[in-house]
């Protein structure tokens, strides 16, 4: 295959990945091979919400694995303003139909702002996590934390609810999805306007903070 074919052809394999949704078949092969496909559970801030399409980590994932060569592609399932009880009740339908290799559980974020209680948030986690593991495969959760303003003592409990899904079921974790973004010298600058969603410069950001786990997960 001549070089100019080359690099048109990778060109097309980035732009279905950054525009593929949950049910495109570009989940299920790369170049016709067959891939391990990696599925991401999340709510706005894996949806790309306030974004231009192909700006988000999910996406700048998929270019990274393609880069680096990998066979694994992404398939991204999330919703804006879901919560945990949502994931649980759409878990099951996705891992049947994209049987994924990985599973990345981003939510938890929108229980805290709707104040739901943290033992039903630990107990949709664990449920997820353990659906995902029973199917084979392996699992990572993305912890998050509230600002100060809900109390020490709320916020220290919300973190853990991550911590201890993650240890019940043996899933990894990264302890803090926000972190250097939310926590950063220059935090208010890193979010839109509703000072809720990172803006796109904050996006490799989070990638960076998922990486080392998940490429763990992917050996």
């Amino acid at each position: 295959m001549k070089l100019s074919l080359v690099r048109r052809h990778f060109s097309v394999l980035v732009l279905m990945a950054m525009f593929a949704g949950p049910n495109s078949a570009f989940a299920q092969k790369v170049d016709g091979t067959p891939a391990r496909t990696i599925l991401v559970v999340g709510d706005s801030l894996s949806a790309e919400y306030g974004l231009q399409r192909g700006q988000g980590w999910v996406a700048l994932l998929q270019a990274r694995l393609l880069s680096g060569k990998s066979k694994a592609v992404v398939v991204n399932a999330s919703i804006s303003g879901d919560t945990t009880a949502g994931g649980r009740s759409r878990l099951p339908a996705l891992l049947a139909q994209h049987k994924p290799a990985v599973v990345v559980i981003e939510l938890g974020g929108n229980d805290a702002l709707r104040g739901l209680p943290l033992a039903t948030t630990q107990d949709n986690l664990l449920a997820m996590a353990q659906a995902a593991k029973a199917t084979g495969a392996r699992v990572l959760l993305l912890g998050m934390q509230v600002p100060p303003n809900y109390g020490k003592a709320y916020a220290q409990q919300f973190a853990d609810t991550f911590v201890h899904a993650a240890k019940a079921s043996k899933s990894a974790l990264v302890p803090f999805f926000l972190k250097g973004v939310a926590d950063g010298p220059d935090a208010a600058k890193m979010f839109q306007a509703d000072r809720i969603h990172p803006i796109a410069e904050a996006h490799p950001l989070l990638l960076s903070n998922v990486w080392p786990e998940l490429s763990k997960l992917l050996r």
